[in-house]
């Protein structure tokens, strides 16, 4: 009876501890939120290379009464348009919850720094998307969104599962 519990704990661990929610610190450090220095320093090349699932938390860290976060609509974003967001954040360290799958679109508060360049573009994976590969999003020149680029930790998940089914079968095997 031991060899089934260990084995149901880790096809449990395998199922749910991948998907549990995360925080993610925007552009991957805490001084991120800013006008970027290149096109190589946008927070849109983190974005496409970042996974974002439904229940994740984006974290600004920011200097508060100097800069602030305004989540846009696709047109806001694009023109810049700071004069009527969808929601506004001025703390300094900003939580904002991923309640729904598709792009959010987020700016700065700041005059002039979103038309330099200080701005963010997430696309939150679908949950059917959860043990899947994903296919590549639209490029934010196209404004759908920044491509999530398929990576080998799906593959790797695929084959952990299908183990740990393998390890499961096996366990109720000995016991019968």
């Amino acid at each position: 009876m031991a060899a089934f519990s260990a084995s149901s704990l880790f096809l449990l661990f395998l199922l749910f501890g991948f998907s549990a929610a995360k925080e993610l610190l925007v552009g991957g450090k805490i001084d991120a939120w800013k006008i970027p220095s290149s096109e190589s320093d946008s927070l849109n090349q983190w974005a496409e290379k970042s996974r974002f699932r439904v229940g994740d938390h984006l974290v600004w860290k920011y200097e508060s009464g100097k800069d602030s976060v305004l989540e846009v609509t696709r047109e806001g974003y694009a023109n810049c348009n700071t004069s009527n967001p969808i929601k506004e954040y001025s703390d300094g360290n900003t939580k904002v919850k991923l309640e729904r799958p598709g792009a959010f679109y987020f700016i700065s508060g700041a005059k002039g720094h979103c038309e330099k360049g200080q701005k963010v573009i997430v696309v939150v994976m679908s949950p059917r998307h959860t043990f899947t590969a994903v296919s590549p999003a639209p490029s934010p020149a196209e404004m759908e969104g920044p491509a999530v680029a398929p990576t080998s930790s799906a593959t790797m998940l695929k084959l952990g599962l299908f183990s740990a089914v393998g390890v499961l079968a096996m366990s109720l095997g000995f016991l019968m």
